[in-house]
């Protein structure tokens, strides 16, 4: 016999489970266990309040202040640090400039990194060595890397990488980064920018080809479907939600350039004001840095980042990006 107190639960008719009273499987946190959850997420949240979205609040209201020489907030001036940074023709011409390197290194990042991925998931044996050979240069500092390009491959003299490979084929040495005409200084921004963003995207594109069914290509290929038929009925649709990602990644990245623009045209104290090119990011940072305006340089990052939501959502609204269904 069981005793009185026996609280086993019982079913009604033989072969059925017992029905558990409601709640009876959930166990509610206690006092200690909120406390506990508050000592651990306290810090970080504390952190992310301060840093992130006081500043980001802060800067806001330094952008609407005639801020000079402190962070402090000055004399109330409203929208007038838009005015006067919208009709200054060095942003205007750095915005300019970022626009055409937007439209240069995107294709140009997106079609590498593709024709990568494609290459090296045909490889059957030691993809892992090729797939992490190429990822590395993902891991390396902007700052280390622009440092490298600019003190080793392309600093002039007769001795750098660059000039050394082009004296093979008969070639003159050239200032790479001081050559404005033709604009050579372009060679190595580019370079620098493949060769740390390339192996990146391919492990993104090598994550979406996985994920094709082979399926769909032995059937294709009892069609008589081939190469290039392949590519554009099958592989290509089926990565339309990794390009969509890669495109928008990439186009957020380059407007948000910064690293080796400064630090390949920094030259010590006179810092980056006679480089031949400069990317919003620069000049707003020469502009708070240099200049001490913080609120030009505040209203300036606030301009920026409306540019980066506008275009990233235009892309988002082109490629039926988060639709549903997709």
């Amino acid at each position: 016999m069981s005793s009185a107190t026996d609280t086993t639960p019982r079913s009604g008719r033989a072969g059925h489970p017992a029905v558990l009273p409601r709640g009876a499987g959930r166990q509610r946190p206690g006092r200690s266990g909120w406390v506990a959850f508050a000592l651990l997420t306290a810090p970080t949240l504390i952190g992310l309040g301060l840093f992130k979205y006081v500043a980001i609040g802060w800067s806001l209201l330094l952008s609407l202040s005639d801020a000079r020489g402190t962070i402090a907030l000055g004399h109330w001036v409203g929208l007038e640090n838009y005015r006067r940074l919208l009709s200054d023709q060095a942003f205007r011409d750095s915005l300019l400039q970022i626009l055409l390197f937007t439209a240069f290194i995107v294709p140009l990042t997106f079609a590498a990194s593709l024709g990568l991925a494609l290459l090296v998931h045909r490889i059957r044996r030691g993809r892992a060595l090729f797939r992490t050979t190429f990822l590395v240069p993902a891991a390396v500092s902007y700052v280390a890397a622009s440092l490298m390009w600019k003190m080793s491959l392309f600093n002039g003299l007769p001795a750098g990488i660059a000039n050394t490979i082009g004296g093979w084929f008969g070639a003159e040495p050239v200032p790479w980064l001081q050559t404005t005409s033709p604009p050579l200084y372009w060679v190595a921004l580019v370079t620098l920018r493949l060769w740390l963003q390339v192996g990146f995207y391919m492990v993104l594109f090598l994550a979406g080809l996985q994920a094709v069914p082979r399926e769909l290509y032995e059937a294709a290929a009892l069609d008589g479907a081939t190469g290039r038929r392949l590519l554009a009925r099958i592989t290509l649709p089926m990565l339309r939600n990794t390009s969509v990602a890669v495109l928008m990644l990439l186009f957020i990245a380059a407007f948000q350039a910064f690293d080796e623009f400064y630090n390949l045209f920094n030259s010590g104290l006179s810092g980056t004001g006679t480089a031949p090119v400069q990317t919003p990011l620069v000049h707003l940072y020469n502009t708070a840095m240099g200049s001490q305006n913080y609120g030009m340089g505040s209203a300036g990052a606030f301009v920026l980042t409306a540019l980066i939501v506008g275009v990233t959502l235009l892309q988002g609204r082109f490629t039926g990006f988060g639709r549903s269904g997709e």
